[in-house]
């Protein structure tokens, strides 16, 4: 019965682990389309949650390479034990969540791996894990694929900014078959994603059945484990994860459409090679590999290496961090039952503890990303941004000035018609005009004085505002009297 219930909550913490998993990796299918604005957020999201859903269904190949590879199985079964791989995803998941929170596309796949190797070496020793398929299947894909799929980009990217230049467009960024393509490659990136990332945790459930002697050695995943880890992975990517999507999209180098075209194939391309060939594969790596490769394709671009180097010191840690945290929970499982229940009990504190401080640090909304392709292709829209901002100031200047005129031809009118008021008061009876005529002159001074007011108020107001206006532009920025009135005078 113990054991049972050990599965259960392997199985139960597996299923949460996929969720992190498309939590966290929506990025490296939609950060691109999203921060060019070929697609709006929601729609990517849930386009890729679909195709997540499946590509899960597509291929075994992965899922084989951790439940019998990494992992030894000998005759007499998986040297480890389910309290242990419990204990590894424990490091798998407490790693995601720390790097969601922090928004470093970390790799899930490297923190499954390093979570499992720590706490199988704790609980059953070195010999338990084949470093040979280790080498061969991650660490050697790990290192290729994103130079590969950066290559791959930075030629697509060179190629298609030549192709369109040779043809006369020099505005090869704004063109809208680059955006249509986008979501294209966008759509097999998320297939791919599906293909390759949700058979890990199909892997590390049929590592615990066998382990636990429910399942045969050597065969692959039941159709129930493949439905509810595809249905994981798809919820957890239509959750999204907004801060790595900002990472990878804005912050890693300003993304035109023609960039994200070629990342995204570039990505899709080596993934699904992968997928095919067994490798346990980082699909964030990967999307990263591409996005720097189409950032120096072309001319221009900044790719920021801050940024990049603190994302391959992500890559870096992930298996390490991940191992250490497999290995103490590892350590504690050593206790029986009562050792699980006190590893899970600190892991939905710390995850909880992670979602409950991002929530207090204001993350963004899925409905606040609309506009986030206006965060992005900096230098191109620094001009346009100007252009609008000075026609507002233009507008002012003239609405200002119509209303300074307006008042002064106000208090003009009211000057003629006291003078009027005033000539026929000095035309009556000489008795009458005796008492009136003074009176009279008053008024008319009082008037004058009145409209005087009114006018210097009026220029008084237009003044302020040109000064205002004048001090806020500078150089080029600054406009004049005849500053244009249409969209086209302003370029």
């Amino acid at each position: 019965m113990e054991i049972f219930f050990v599965v259960v909550l392997v199985v139960a913490l597996a299923l949460f682990f996929d969720f992190t998993n498309g939590f966290h990796d929506t990025a490296n299918a939609m950060a691109t389309p999203i921060a060019t604005g070929a697609i709006k957020p929601k729609a990517a999201v849930t386009l890729a949650a679909i195709l997540n859903l499946i590509g899960a269904f597509l291929s075994t190949e992965v899922a084989k390479t951790i439940s019998g590879g990494i992992i030894k199985e000998g005759d007499g079964g998986v040297q480890i034990t389910p309290e242990f791989i419990l204990a590894g995803l424990i490091g798998a998941i407490i790693w995601n969540m720390a790097t969601w929170r922090f928004g470093l596309p970390s790799s899930s796949s490297h923190a499954l791996f390093g979570g499992l190797i720590g706490a199988a070496i704790v609980g059953a020793g070195v010999n338990s894990v084949d470093f040979g398929v280790f080498l061969s299947k991650v660490v050697i894909p790990a290192i290729a694929a994103p130079l590969i799929a950066g290559t791959s980009a930075y030629m697509c990217t060179r190629l298609a900014y030549y192709i369109t230049r040779r043809n006369g467009d020099g505005q090869t960024a704004h063109r809208a078959p680059f955006k249509y393509g986008q979501i294209f490659s966008s759509s097999l990136v998320a297939l791919a994603h599906g293909t390759n990332d949700a058979q890990k945790t199909m892997g590390v459930i049929t590592l615990v059945l066998i382990s636990a002697n429910l399942q045969e050695g050597g065969t692959g995943p039941q159709f129930w484990v493949i439905v509810t880890c595809a249905f994981a992975i798809a919820f957890g990517t239509y959750v999204g994860g907004w801060r790595i999507i900002d990472t990878l999209g804005t912050k890693l180098t300003t993304v035109k459409p023609a960039q994200g075209l070629s990342a995204e194939t570039s990505t899709a391309a080596a993934i699904l090679a992968s997928s095919h060939l067994g490798f346990a594969l980082s699909t964030t790596q990967v999307a990263s590999g591409s996005v720097l490769g189409s950032g120096l394709g072309r001319k221009g671009a900044d790719v920021r290496w801050s940024t990049a180097g603190r994302i391959a010191s992500g890559w870096l840690l992930t298996i390490p961090a991940a191992g250490i945290v497999g290995a103490a929970a590892a350590g504690v499982a050593y206790f029986g039952l009562f050792g699980v229940l006190v590893d899970t009990a600190v892991a939905v504190a710390v995850v909880l503890w992670i979602y409950l401080s991002s929530r207090r640090a204001k993350e963004t909304e899925i409905s606040n990303f609309d506009t986030v392709g206006e965060a992005v292709n900096v230098r191109g829209r620094k001009r346009k941004l100007r252009q609008d901002r000075n026609r507002k100031r233009a507008a002012a200047k003239r609405e200002a000035r119509t209303e300074a005129m307006e008042q002064k031809t106000a208090a003009k009118q009211a000057r003629k018609a006291q003078a009027r008021r005033g000539s026929a008061g000095n035309g009556g009876g000489a008795g009458s005009g005796a008492g009136v005529g003074p009176g009279a002159g008053a008024d008319g001074a009082a008037a004058d004085r009145a409209g005087v007011g009114v006018a210097d108020a009026g220029a008084r107001g237009s003044d302020r505002t040109d000064g205002a206006d004048a001090a806020d532009l500078t150089g080029a920025d600054a406009v004049g009297p005849d500053a244009p009135k249409d969209k086209g005078d302003a370029k």
